[in-house]
């Protein structure tokens, strides 16, 4: 029996995108990963060996590595490949679960894998990217009419589908919703046991990570190197998030206030934005650890979440048309000032200065975050765009689109 419950995850976190038949033999949970790329406090891999428990079956992570991953260049794909070798080996070392890493498309790797290995339930993580979204459904068609298919916010504290079911105007529309949720959902991940049946495949393959991760660092968009200083992983994400040695909130966090504008003082920041960006770290674990030393504003969770919102309910995103008409109006007005000296998104501001309009800014600051990280290694996901978007139009700030800075 197909079951759409699960004892480890809340119902409201996932959601049923294809429903298989419920009297089938069930076959193998297999948990498509690509959003949440961390073993530790991982809602969707917690939902997959759950319901691969509940139905006596052995679970298996796969990953897919499209031919062109969203603009990016070697320093994104480097820190992502390093990231997930050591996912690998914490997942298969303390879980005993097969990690599996295909190339190519997704909409034909996954369906191919889902059938060779007889899945009945294919889980994965959310987003609100309409590329990705656009993969899911057509892997929904290809997949057998017996698989089921759960998608899991395990990227938002509160589930982008229970804050809100519509597009907010701004974050001022969206904080009381997700603040009077969060009693049920900031709560903290429970214990993650190895699968009570393992997987067995005299065929797993051995994946070569040094010739996958030379050929992105050495050759493809290797004008964008690698940088060393951030190392790649979810050990060495916590590690700067509570590290006993530097860690943001053992450490670092008493000058965050003071100096976090400060460009000659980047230890005021957190150093985070990475690992969440490859999902080496659960925004939701650094919720409740901030709430053990501080008490928790609920502006970090609401900014990062209404990114999600306007990424799944704004089908042009990625463009002016996404914009209010007032946002688009002031810009328009004020497309001749000049632009302060604010460090806070300065080149965002630099570059609308110094392209012939909005249009061209926002699709050169688009492709320069892509290609060059944003200023750490920031992919082509929801806050990247969203940022880049409300820096140029002034979504969500009708103080910034009215005073044009």
């Amino acid at each position: 029996m197909v079951l759409s419950q699960s004892a480890g995850v809340q119902p409201g976190r996932f959601r049923v995108i294809k429903q298989g038949p419920e009297n089938k033999e069930p076959g193998p949970v297999v948990y498509w990963m690509f959003r949440d790329q961390r073993v530790r406090d991982n809602w969707a891999l917690i939902h997959a060996v759950d319901q691969a428990n509940r139905k006596n079956v052995p679970v298996a992570v796969a990953f897919n590595l499209f031919d062109q991953f969203l603009g990016a260049k070697a320093r994104q794909l480097g820190f992502m490949l390093r990231g997930l070798q050591q996912l690998q080996r914490n997942i298969e070392e303390t879980l005993q679960i097969p990690f599996f890493l295909f190339q190519g498309e997704a909409e034909e790797t996954i369906p191919k894998f889902i059938g060779e290995c007889g899945a009945s339930l294919l889980v994965t993580d959310f987003s609100p990217l309409r590329g990705i979204r656009k993969c899911k459904d057509e892997i929904c068609q290809k997949v057998s009419d017996s698989v089921t298919v759960h998608e899991v916010d395990a990227h938002n504290v509160v589930p982008m589908w229970v804050a809100s079911e519509k597009l907010e105007y701004g974050a001022r529309t969206i904080r009381g919703k997700i603040t009077k949720r969060l009693p049920e959902y900031l709560i903290d991940y429970p214990p993650l046991h190895p699968p009570a049946n393992k997987w067995v495949d005299p065929k797993q393959q051995l994946i070569d990570w040094d010739s996958l991760i030379e050929n992105v660092t050495s050759r493809k968009g290797a004008e964008v190197p690698e940088i060393k200083w951030c190392e790649p992983g979810e050990d060495a994400a916590l590690d700067v998030l509570m590290g006993g040695k530097d860690g943001f909130l053992t450490k670092r966090l008493k000058n965050y206030h003071s100096d976090r504008n400060n460009p000659l003082k980047p230890k005021a920041l957190s150093g985070l934005s990475p690992y969440l960006h490859f999902g080496q770290i659960s925004a939701q674990r650094c919720a409740l650890e901030a709430q053990k030393v501080r008490k928790l504003a609920p502006q970090m969770i609401v900014r990062r979440e209404l990114a999600d919102n306007f990424c799944f309910y704004q089908p042009h995103y990625d463009s002016l048309q996404g914009a209010w008409d007032w946002a688009r109006k002031t810009l328009m007005d004020h497309a001749s000032d000049k632009r302060e000296h604010i460090y806070s998104m300065y080149w965002a501001k630099k570059i609308l200065e110094w392209t012939r309009g909005p249009e061209e800014a926002l699709a050169t600051a688009i492709y320069l975050n892509d290609k060059m990280g944003g200023i750490l290694v920031d992919m082509l996901v929801a806050c990247g765009q969203y940022a880049e978007f409300m820096t140029r139009v002034g979504e969500s700030d009708q103080f910034l689109g009215r005073y044009g800075t």
